[in-house]
């Protein structure tokens, strides 16, 4: 007879396996459902095995950066607005440095991928705004910009993250991005108030 999936349970793994992250516990199938309180049984239920887990984990990280982003409020200003989805990206990550560890690890597929893909798009389309009310020049690919932007973060917090660089190192981001802003079209001093404003 098939097993039912509890939503719940699954749940509750991927939040187990999480915090075992945060606590640097090693992860095994067996040290992960003696915390959670269900059967090895469960893993392969709601995964399919410890590689499905992985997967779903790599996923919750993406889930979670989503969330985040979601929160960052709307302004006037779409190059503040970038930079705060940049500053929120920054932010998720620092708070959860293992699980953004494990968002990067290319040894496990993502389980929907188009779903990550769609934590860059908030990005695109902040880029895009601020092209469209000559911010940036009307050649500048709002996509592009969207990447460099993001690369530009993901580098720092990677720094910090893995311990090589300390946390004041992100303050460089305010210059870094008002150069790439700046060599989009963006004004300067405008750009270099704009990114102030939301980087962390």
């Amino acid at each position: 007879m098939a097993r039912t999936r509890d939503p719940a349970v699954r749940t509750q793994l991927i939040e187990r396996a999480a915090h075992m992250l945060s606590a640097r516990e090693p992860i095994t199938l067996r040290s992960l459902v003696a915390g959670a309180g269900v059967s090895t049984m469960a893993v392969y239920t709601h995964f399919g095995g410890m590689d499905g887990m992985w997967r779903a984990l790599r996923q919750e990280g993406f889930t979670r950066l989503a969330a985040r982003l979601t929160t960052v409020r709307p302004v006037d200003d779409p190059v503040e607005e970038l930079t705060a989805l940049l500053a929120a990206y920054a932010a998720n990550a620092l708070d959860h440095p293992d699980l953004y560890r494990v968002m990067f690890d290319a040894a496990y597929d993502l389980e929907d991928t188009a779903a990550a893909e769609e934590t860059r798009e908030f990005l695109v389309r902040a880029a895009a705004r601020a092209r469209t009310i000559g911010r940036f020049r009307a050649d500048a690919d709002p996509r592009a910009l969207a990447y460099q932007s993001w690369i530009v973060t993901h580098g720092l917090v990677s720094l910090v993250t893995s311990h090589v660089l300390s946390r004041r190192t992100l303050a460089d981001g305010v210059s870094m991005l008002t150069a790439l802003f700046t060599g989009a079209g963006d004004e300067p001093a405008r750009s270099r108030e704009s990114v102030r404003k939301a980087w962390l």
